[in-house]
């Protein structure tokens, strides 16, 4: 099996419930596919300067709020400095975190954090703009496969 470096790589395993993802095997699978698709536009435009890296933390809510709307489950928060959250999927026993890697050696608490909920993420409207272009473009990528 390929070695991933994201957090519950090993043991993400969930299937998608949305029957329109049914191509996605897994959150290892998705990770992959979004690999090929991140960019710029994908990127929180603070970060857009440096260049678009997969592991910034501008598009992880999106891949973490469009894992919930292929595998289900929940999205849940680690409260960062700054008062940020970096968010992360838990899907019945499966938990991931599909840009963990961005932390490198640091330890992230998985346990007893808040849901997080799109409502309050996407107040600024730009940001749901980010989640709808990185759903098209996957949409996009799953027609070509």
């Amino acid at each position: 099996m390929k070695e991933y470096k994201f957090y519950g790589w090993q043991t993400a395993d969930c299937k998608p419930a949305d029957p329109t993802y049914e191509k996605i095997q897994n959150p290892r699978h998705l990770y992959d596919i979004l690999s090929e698709i991140w960019c710029e536009y994908t990127c929180a435009p603070r970060l857009r300067e440096n260049g678009p890296r997969k592991s910034d933390c501008g598009p992880v809510l999106y891949h973490s709020f469009l894992a919930q709307d292929i595998f289900g489950g929940k999205v849940y928060g680690i409260l960062r400095q700054g008062g940020n959250y970096h968010c992360y999927n838990v899907i019945g026993d499966c938990v991931f975190d599909l840009t963990s890697e961005q932390f490198g050696d640091e330890k992230l608490c998985y346990e007893n954090n808040p849901e997080q909920f799109r409502e309050t993420h996407w107040q600024k409207t730009e940001k749901h703009e980010r989640y709808n272009y990185l759903k098209a473009e996957l949409l996009k990528k799953l027609e070509e496969m």
